[in-house]
């Protein structure tokens, strides 16, 4: 399985820096971006590269030549014209005769790749694009899934005054089948993300958006450069792998994160409890998993649909974003075991082992984010919240007073 590197960026941003060298060759502790990808994907087994090259191409050319002093095969096709990101890719469509990943040449990630691919296949996508949380989603182009992980839209950057979504980034890595790159024009300048991927949906093609907590950041700004640099040295890009299971805080929603209001069935009424924001970017720095884990019973007793529950979980991470934090999935059990409720929707009245204090949102996630639970711990305001985390096995299991300004945070402090 081939893997493209598009390497044609003058990276203008970091210019004052690095003018002499192409954007994919500046080095990150003493090696060049790009062979930082290389490496990881060869020591994965995906070792068929394609770059794209462009301004100052001879000089990665000269630096990898076929690929063999790595173990590697190297192609390249380099652009005389800017074509962009997705004009390039239709240069050697001819070379792309089955599935292939997508790099930007400009992006330090440590990345398992065959758990991405398993996704892809399973799914029978067309297009699976790796999406993740930040802590700016509000400047960010944001991916927008159903709850089955296939996108439903893109919603490009700069966003309008009272934009609500969930925390679903684009980091533009990718896997393609050749169909998307039949729907690029010929020798014409295109943005894979900008004009394509829309244009993709618009002809009812499969995209799909494969959530990651893994590293992948760009350092195309000085200022990034040096956070990459640093985090390289820490190796904090191996310790976020998806090949290695990782801790998280396990966090009831309403009472934990929002003020509680009884039943929580519209969207105005989400409203962040004081200093929570604070506790999830706390988690979010320490390099934990921050997954929601909420009895959701709104669904059961038809106060509102699914799709009103997801505005109300849009408007959370929103408000989070807002202050620079982030949750990396939201785990809901929508059933309730009485009856009598009018609108009542009884396919939900049913027995199930994901209603806290049963285990099974936490069993489940733990399954989906590679989470270690003898190192994670469960913070809820109610005893079903603490027992749900004993049955499921974490390291502790916290009750916090309900709706309390900052006691999220306070919690924290003792266990990151």
């Amino acid at each position: 399985m081939k893997t493209v590197i598009i390497a044609g960026g003058k990276g203008t941003r970091i210019a004052s820096s690095y003018s002499e060298i192409p954007k994919a060759m500046i080095p990150v502790e003493g090696k060049p971006v790009i062979q930082r990808q290389v490496e990881m994907a060869a020591s994965q087994g995906f070792k068929d590269f394609i770059f794209l090259t462009g301004h100052l191409g001879d000089v990665i050319q000269d630096h990898f030549d076929d690929g063999s002093s790595l173990g590697v095969n190297i192609t390249y096709s380099r652009e005389t014209e800017p074509l962009g990101t997705a004009g390039a890719l239709r240069q050697v469509r001819d070379l792309l005769t089955e599935d292939f990943f997508v790099f930007y040449g400009d992006t330090v990630m440590d990345v398992d790749m065959e758990h991405m691919l398993r996704f892809h296949r399973e799914n029978r996508s067309d297009a699976t694009l790796l999406i993740h949380p930040n802590d700016h989603p509000y400047d960010s182009d944001i991916v927008e899934t159903d709850p089955s992980r296939r996108i439903t839209a893109f919603r490009l950057k700069p966003h309008e005054d009272g934009f609500i979504s969930r925390n679903q980034v684009n980091a533009s890595l990718f896997i393609l089948s050749p169909e998307i790159v039949d729907v690029i024009p010929p020798a014409t300048r295109l943005n894979l993300e900008k004009d394509i991927f829309p244009l993709c949906l618009e002809k009812g093609m499969r995209l799909f958006g494969y959530p990651s907590a893994e590293y992948i950041k760009d350092m195309g700004t000085p200022q990034r450069h040096a956070e990459v640099c640093a985090d390289v040295r820490s190796g904090k890009p191996g310790r976020m792998s998806r090949r290695n299971l990782r801790p998280a805080v396990f966090l009831d929603r309403d009472g934990v994160i929002n003020v509680e209001k009884g039943f929580l069935f519209r969207e105005e009424d989400m409203e962040l409890i004081k200093g929570a924001a604070e506790g999830v970017a706390k988690i979010n720095a320490a390099g934990w998993l921050a997954i929601v884990v909420t009895n959701q019973p709104v669904i059961a007793r038809g106060d509102c649909t699914w799709e009103e529950l997801g505005r109300i979980d849009a408007r959370m991470e929103t408000l989070l974003g807002q202050e620079h934090a982030y949750v990396n999935d939201i785990y809901i059990c929508p059933h309730h075991p009485d009856r009598g409720f009018p609108g009542e929707r009884p396919e939900y009245k049913i027995p199930c082992d994901c209603r806290k204090p049963a285990p099974g949102m936490l069993l489940k996630a733990a399954r989906d984010w590679g989470i270690d639970l003898s190192r994670s711990i469960m913070i809820g305001d109610h005893d079903r919240d603490v027992l749900a985390g004993e049955n499921a096995g974490v390291m502790a299991s916290v009750k916090i007073p309900s709706n309390e300004p900052y006691a999220l945070l306070k919690v924290l402090e003792k266990y990151l």
